[in-house]
């Protein structure tokens, strides 16, 4: 398939385009910064997915596209509304508009973990409930595990699956939610079909770092190579599912191809977790990469952030029946690549569009 890859210089896009060209897929790249894709047969130089004319320009002979183009990150605090909603949204908006009037029916879009809210918990009273988000004068106490809303008592938690309630808890969520249903509309008034992957805490090399948006794992590995303990949020318990990004990418073309050749995909949204189904602790993480590259233990501090939620881990279980996928990278041996990775730019294969 002739694929468009919007967000083909990021950290996930980059080995997308990998992993696609290796599946004998033609890659054209989509990104406000050069991405190392050949643009011979296709349209040149960067482009902002907000920009209409540059969209339609490089959707001229696509069959699919993997939207992965996206302001990521929690978010630093509300000045960022305008820049995730225009980038987020509008820019989600305006490729769909354009994949429309191009007559592109297959869209494979990235979604995230974040759209649950805190993840799946159970009372022992009153059974399956979605907890409040955590009230600041709690966090501050150092009381982080959310009680149940019934009874107050503490919860146990479990694993979201795809049909579980959504309930997005920060600005970045509220985007990626935002994304879903606008997909959602599009595959129902044109008949396309969409594979909206769900990504737990992708890490991996080419994962930014130095940056106030970068993930949990870039920060803690930024921190060691210049000496310093990584510094662990709350006690270091929050669970989270980490999944390696050459996992990710291979998840991609795996939708991707389904989306195309599945008559029964057609018309719908179909959300997938992508997640490597073994749980860990923030704690966890920051130790493992510690002993990676030799540095200082984490120090738990206690600190914490509004909109982080406690714990959010996935059943996969929909995407290794549907899709196949299945997670191929062992966490230690991810972790001791990602301590070696120096983070730099993206460096693509040559391949034609």
């Amino acid at each position: 398939m002739n694929v468009l890859l919007t967000g083909s210089a990021g950290f996930i896009g980059s080995h997308i385009a990998e992993a696609l060209t290796a599946a004998g897929h033609r890659v054209r790249g989509l990104d406000l910064r050069p991405d190392g894709l050949d643009p011979s047969g296709g349209p040149s130089g960067t482009a902002d997915v907000r920009d209409s004319a540059a969209v339609a320009e490089r959707l001229d002979g696509i069959d699919a596209v993997c939207h992965q183009a996206a302001k990521v990150g929690l978010g630093v605090d509300v000045s960022d509304l305008p820049d995730y909603a225009s980038v987020n949204v509008h820019g989600t908006a305006v490729l769909l508009a354009e994949m429309a009037r191009a007559g592109v029916g297959t869209l494979v879009l990235a979604s995230s973990m974040v759209v649950y809210g805190e993840g799946a918990y159970a009372c022992q009273v009153h059974g399956p409930v979605r907890p409040a988000p955590r009230p600041e004068e709690a966090l501050r106490a150092g009381r982080f595990e959310p009680d149940c809303p019934e009874c107050g008592r503490p919860l146990a938690p479990g694993a979201v699956a795809e049909d579980a309630a959504l309930d997005p808890r920060n600005v970045y969520a509220d985007t990626k939610l935002a994304q879903e249903h606008l997909a959602a509309s599009w595959a129902r008034t044109t008949g396309g079909s969409v594979a909206a992957l769900r990504y737990h805490n992708v890490y991996g090399p080419r994962m930014p770092r130095d940056t106030p948006y970068a993930g949990v794992a870039a920060i803690f590995r930024s921190r060691l190579l210049n000496g310093q303990e990584p510094l662990v949020f709350e006690d270091g318990a929050q669970r989270r599912d980490f999944v390696h990004v050459r996992d990710v990418a291979r998840a991609n073309v795996l939708a991707l191809e389904r989306a195309a050749a599945d008559p029964a995909a057609r018309g719908a949204l179909r959300a997938y977790n992508i997640a490597s189904g073994e749980p860990r602790t923030i704690g966890d993480m920051a130790a493992a990469l510690a002993g990676a590259l030799d540095g200082p233990p984490p120090r738990v501090t206690g600190g914490h952030r509004l909109g982080d939620v406690r714990h959010i881990v996935a059943r996969p279980d929909r995407a290794r029946r549907e899709l196949g996928f299945f997670p191929s990278v062992p966490f230690g041996e991810g972790i001791a690549e990602f301590a070696r990775d120096g983070a730099g730019p993206a460096r693509l294969p040559v391949t034609t569009s």
